[in-house]
């Protein structure tokens, strides 16, 4: 598939010849949401923790005989069913993490690409190089419409890029290797330097 492409100012700047592998799959919701669902899982700190009836602070004797009060039988205070005693079954520091084999990520990430593409999303740009100045850049984005845009660039982002990028809302920029579905789905419109096209096309070969 052709796309054109288009420089920060707008104006064109030829034309790109799209991998149908990369840009031309039939997006599948099933493939995108174990890929994000395995991202999300990852980024999951796992660090939420309750104590469990060995680890409060109760004193341990008996509190009340076996036998004879006509109440149920308890050890301690520690048990679950007082106020303040241990929890049951209750979270414990783990990693939410799964594993995903590297050929479906691969997919996933092609999945993505192509529903960008699919929905008219996305952007080729012949560079992303600016002066570094964020009013310059600002304007240039606004003129362009971009509004929650993720732009990815080739193996290195351009500094002047980054650093004029920082204070701009909606505006993100990543190398082809940060290139993920998550942060693809969840903006509006995907922006791919010519580098980044090539970049990525010897990413997923």
């Amino acid at each position: 598939m052709k796309l054109d492409v288009i420089k920060l100012d707008g104006s064109k700047a030829g034309s790109v010849e799209l991998s149908e592998d990369l840009f031309g799959q039939e997006p599948r919701a099933d493939i995108l949401h174990r890929v994000v669902r395995w991202q999300r899982n990852n980024a999951q700190a796992g660090t939420h923790k309750v104590k469990t009836r060995s680890e409060t602070s109760y004193s341990t004797k008996k509190i009340y005989r076996q036998k004879g009060t006509g109440g149920a039988r308890h050890g301690d205070r520690n048990a679950p069913i007082f106020r303040g005693g241990g929890i049951y079954k209750g979270p414990v520091v783990r990693s939410h993490g799964h594993d995903l084999p590297k050929k479906f990520r691969k997919l996933g990430l092609k999945h993505a690409l192509s529903a960008k593409a699919k929905a008219g999303e996305l952007v080729v740009i012949e560079d992303a190089a600016t002066e570094g100045k964020t009013a310059a850049l600002a304007k240039q984005v606004k003129n362009l419409g971009w509004k929650r845009a993720l732009v990815i660039d080739g193996a290195s982002v351009n500094e002047d890029f980054l650093k004029a990028s920082r204070n701009i809302e909606g505006l993100d920029i990543l190398p082809t290797m940060g290139a993920n579905v998550y942060d693809i789905l969840k903006r509006d419109t995907l922006v791919i330097t010519k580098a980044g096209i090539e970049a990525l096309e010897a990413r997923l070969k």
